[in-house]
């Protein structure tokens, strides 16, 4: 496996360690079948095919022949211009290419301005706690996705994971962002931008020797499948730990919130028959597509070294080290994901964790006194405020352009 490294492969715990390197290799878990009706979508309708064997034809297409034709680097030369909602195309962009992103950047007609104010108000709020679970929270749980991880690795960008987080970044904070539909806000820019690169994946990343191995068996990689299981690691494993975390959600703002990244699967090119059109339909498909497909991988484990490594470096001069980092991680998506992303255990930071981070949240919330946060909970509160200014900094001087290769061998 190109650049894994043996060393993480042998000191890796938990289950990882049980699986040994050829359980590793191959895929985690399977997917079962699929019983999701279109009912439950935001269309009320649909052909109620498998997700697992529908892609994006169009842009797939598109996208192939702009790569053959040798038009990557012209087109990212103009990607770069665009960078607002309400900016026309750039005018250098090949016709059939230019045709296609002015209608994949109109919102869907279902689309609500109404929520998408609300849910950018939710957003300022909130941010404490979406930024840490969507950019931090989210990312760890990424890894822990095989194909997503794969995907990834074998991909241009898996060789480059400071670039490849900032591009990742780029479309999280442009969503969280208070103009994020707005004008002259970023949302349907990165939202098309990243749907071009999906299906630069999928046109390149069947010519990968390295992925072949390791794809069990599926010959184009981010189907509408995988699009639903990335989607749910964001917004619904979010809105879930809000639960979990008893943040106060009123009705209002997590439909508005729902209703946001509604909006983004479909500029990101997720079909509306797939996408959930409330919470219950979102947590049952949640159960259905993302649950049963987590497991541990070798790409994942790396992967995860790699951002907890660039985490720590990040937030050293705050005095935050590697174990704090690790706890904090293993706190955001539970110890059966920690350990397949190979996240050592830290048991005195996770028992500090668990104990201060609901007194934090209380406190926040104002349903405690001041007295009562225990003091390294303020500990625990720059090593959050150190992960969110991570994620937020990660995109600031980039810009998501399409990929000409896969990854070096």
């Amino acid at each position: 496996m190109d650049g894994l490294s043996r060393r993480k492969m042998m000191t890796t715990g938990g289950v990882l360690g049980a699986f040994g390197a050829l359980g590793m290799a191959s895929p985690a878990r399977a997917r079962s079948l699929w019983t999701w009706a279109p009912s439950g979508s935001v269309a009320g309708e649909g052909a109620g095919l498998d997700p697992e064997w529908v892609w994006d034809e169009e842009a797939d297409a598109l996208v192939a022949a702009v790569i053959d034709r040798g038009d990557v680097p012209r087109v990212n030369e103009e990607l770069v211009k665009w960078t607002r909602n309400d900016q026309p195309l750039p005018a250098g962009l090949p016709g059939d290419l230019r045709e296609y992103m002015e209608r994949a950047r109109q919102l869907p007609p279902w689309t609500d301005r109404k929520k998408l104010e609300t849910a950018a108000a939710f957003n300022e709020r909130r941010g404490v706690y979406l930024n840490l679970l969507n950019g931090v929270g989210g990312g760890m749980l990424s890894t822990a996705i095989p194909r997503e991880a794969r995907s990834v690795y074998y991909s241009k960008g898996g060789a480059d994971m400071e670039d490849r987080v900032a591009k990742t970044s780029l479309l999280g904070f442009a969503v969280g962002d208070l103009n994020a539909y707005r004008p002259d806000g970023k949302v349907v820019v990165e939202a098309v931008k990243t749907r071009l690169v999906h299906a630069a994946v999928r046109h390149l990343l069947p010519r990968s020797p390295g992925w072949s191995k390791v794809s069990g068996g599926q010959a184009v990689p981010i189907s509408q499948a995988d699009l639903l299981v990335t989607w749910h690691s964001l917004p619904t494993y979010t809105m879930g730990r809000l639960r979990e975390w008893k943040v106060p959600v009123p009705p209002a703002d997590a439909e508005a919130y729902l209703h946001l990244w509604q909006v983004t699967a479909h500029l990101l090119g997720i079909r509306d028959e797939y996408i959930p059109a409330t919470w219950e339909a979102a947590d049952a498909q949640y159960g259905q597509v993302l649950e049963p497909v987590l497991g541990p991988t070798p790409e994942g484990v790396e992967l995860t070294d790699i951002l907890l490594g660039q985490l720590a470096e990040q937030t050293s001069p705050g005095g935050i080290d590697r174990p704090l980092v690790n706890a904090l991680a293993r706190y955001l998506v539970g110890d059966r994901v920690a350990d397949w992303d190979g996240i050592p255990a830290e048991p005195f930071w996770e028992r500090a964790i668990a104990t201060a981070w609901p007194k934090l949240v209380a406190f926040r919330e104002k349903l405690i006194p001041l007295p009562l946060v225990p003091p390294l909970a303020w500990t625990i509160d720059e090593a959050v405020r150190q992960y969110i200014l991570f994620y937020l900094t990660k995109g600031r001087g980039t810009s998501i352009t399409l990929p000409e290769t896969n990854r070096p061998s």
